[in-house]
Formats: C-alpha cells, structure tokens, sequence
C-alpha cells in the first residue's frame, strides 16, 4: 500500500508544525504545501523547517494552491488558514471539488452547524457529491472544552449543569492569532477592535457550547452570552512572535454561558495570554460535571495549545479518510488517538 499523501495549506506556525509531525511517522508523505509568505515560496520545506530531508520526497513551497492540487495526487488537505467559516469556506470547497478530504483548524468549523448551519449544509452536500469528508478539530475547540466534556459525561447517569475553565499560554501561536486576541494592542485599541469586530478573542464557545447541547440532548433557548475583557500586562513579556510592554494587552479573559430550559447549564471560562508566567499565573484545564456523579476533572499545567492543535489534526487523518463521506464533527467520528505505527494500517 502507498503512503498516505498529505497536502498542507498554510505554512505558519500550526501547518508547518504539522509538517514536522508528519515527517515523524510512519506510512505519509507530504507531498505539496502552499503559502503566500513570499519568504517561503519557491523554498524546500526543509529548509524552511530546519530539518534534514532524509529518505523523504523533495516539496517545494508554492502559493497556487491550485497548481500543487493538478502536480500531486494527495488524499488529504490539512488547511491551517483561518478562524472562521466564512473565510474558509472556498478553500475548503476548492478542495473537496478536487477529491480531497480535508481537515481545518478554523475553530469555527469545529462545529459550523452552531453560527453557519446554511454554510454547513452546503459543505456536507459538496462533500458528499464528491465521495470525501471534512472535519474541523484542534485543541479548542476540538477537544479540552467540548470532546472532553461530552467523553466525561457517559459516566453520569444525569448531568444537571457543567462548567469548564482552560486557562492557557498564547506563545506557542503565530501572528494572525496574536492579532485576534488583540495582543500588544493598548487598552483603548483592544476596546476599539472589539466594537469593530478585528478583535475577536476566542474563537469556538458558540462551536463548543452547541457540540456539547447537542450531544447530551440540551435545547438551548437563546444564543449563547459572551463577555471580553483584555488582561493587562503589568510586566514586560517576550514571546517567540511578540512582545508586550507593561501597561498592554497580554491577552484575553472570554466567558460563555448557555441557558436551557430558564436554568444556567454551561459555563466556559477562558483567560489565556502570552507568557503567563511572568505575573506567576499558573495554566491548567478544568472541567466540572454536576449531576449523578458529580464529576472534576482537573490537568495542571494545561495541554499545550500549539503542539495540541497539530497533534489532533494529525492524529485524525485516518478518521477522515476512513469515514463516510460529508461534514463530520468529533463527536461523529472514533476518539482521537496517538498514532505510534504506521498510519497505514489504520486505513480501512
């Protein structure tokens, strides 16, 4: 059997830490990228990662995406772009047009049923015109807020509210999430890029809090209610793609909740900022069920955003290309596992 050929669209830093994930195992090849950083284009990916070609095939960087799809002969897409359907959505249909499953980081496609049902049903039909499957995962959401929570509840014979709480580092991220969380930003521009909607936050409590309604059979009433507030650095902090002086934003505190029948039943709370260290602000993951049992779960220091989102999307390439074709979320396919083998042989 051939290895698995894998396409990777954006080169930043969550596709290219893939590409060093995939250069790790077993059974795949990487066999295209495509990026617009004219210091990448025409570039040997392993010159631009810093590592060794091996017994690997030579892949040049590109930026016509559509090129690289007529020169190679790839089974999946690994497009690590955007946060946000809309934004998304006509790589990913360029994409299954073409034959390809894909997998997104966009957090939004985690569940895009919850804010883009019309899009969703659009991408479900395309891809299933086309005989392969899409899914959107990564850390969060993906897993730590929703897939986890949902797992942790088939121990309870009732769940009556639920509350989770990550409190995470920003640095592992690259420059477009720095941007969306208005790092580096001052007080009165953060206020600003949130009324002007270029500050968003976190992007996935709408995705989250809806995977989980629907998994446990909630009916939510109303949308769900978000509140934003920047965390302000009172020290400087250096991270790998920023640098934040005292006085400016370090980062975001989100909060979420969601209301079913009058009654409060999930609560999501999500500081995260770069370098939190700094102010000896320690990260972790915590997820309370109260029901029968009550259940508490707590991971200290947090599971890593960066390697975490690469690892999932990775690690649900045979998920993909194994299922039925059409949107999928992760609570439509097998769990999420470390692959030690050889990806093959997990292909049906």
């Amino acid at each position: 059997m051939e290895n698995i050929k894998v396409l990777i669209w954006g080169f930043g830093e969550m596709g290219s830490g893939m590409a060093k994930m995939l250069l790790k195992k077993k059974g795949v090849d990487i066999v295209g990228v495509c990026d617009s950083d004219p210091n990448k284009v025409s570039k040997s990916i392993y010159e631009v990662l810093d590592v060794k070609q091996g017994d690997n095939p030579e892949v040049i960087i590109k930026d016509d995406i559509e090129l690289i799809i007529e020169e190679t002969e790839a089974d999946v897409a690994l497009i690590a772009t955007d946060s946000f359907v809309k934004k998304a959505y006509d790589k990913i249909v360029l994409c299954l047009k073409n034959k390809l499953n894909v997998i997104s980081t966009a957090e939004e496609m985690a569940y895009p049923q919850a804010q883009s049902p019309e899009l969703a049903q659009k991408l479900d039909d395309i891809a299933k015109k086309n005989n392969v499957s899409l899914l959107g995962t990564g850390i969060n959401p993906g897993l730590i807020m929703d897939l986890l929570v949902i797992l942790l509840t088939g121990a309870c014979e009732s769940v009556d509210n639920i509350k989770v709480e990550r409190i995470n580092n920003l640095s592992p991220f690259g420059p477009a999430v720095m941007e969306e969380q208005g790092v580096g930003k001052t007080a009165e521009e953060f206020k600003e890029g949130v009324e002007n909607n270029t500050i968003s936050g976190h992007v996935g409590f709408a995705e989250s809090i809806k995977m989980i309604t629907d998994a446990l059979g909630w009916k939510s009433e109303n949308p769900i209610k978000q509140k934003i507030t920047p965390i302000i650095s009172n020290v400087d902090r250096n991270a790998p793609n920023i640098s934040v002086k005292a006085g400016e934003v370090a980062g975001v505190r989100m909060e979420a909740c969601d209301i079913v029948n009058d009654q409060k039943r999930i609560e999501m709370i999500h500081p995260q900022q770069v370098e939190p260290q700094e102010e000896n602000v320690e990260t972790g993951d915590y997820i309370y069920i109260n029901g029968n049992p009550d259940i508490k779960m707590s991971i200290k220091p947090e599971v890593p955003g960066g390697i975490g989102t690469v690892a999932m999307c990775v690690n649900m390439i045979p998920q993909i290309i194994n299922a039925d074709a059409g949107l999928k979320t992760m609570i439509d396919l097998p769990v999420p596992r470390a692959i030690m083998g050889d990806m093959r042989e997990l292909i049906k």
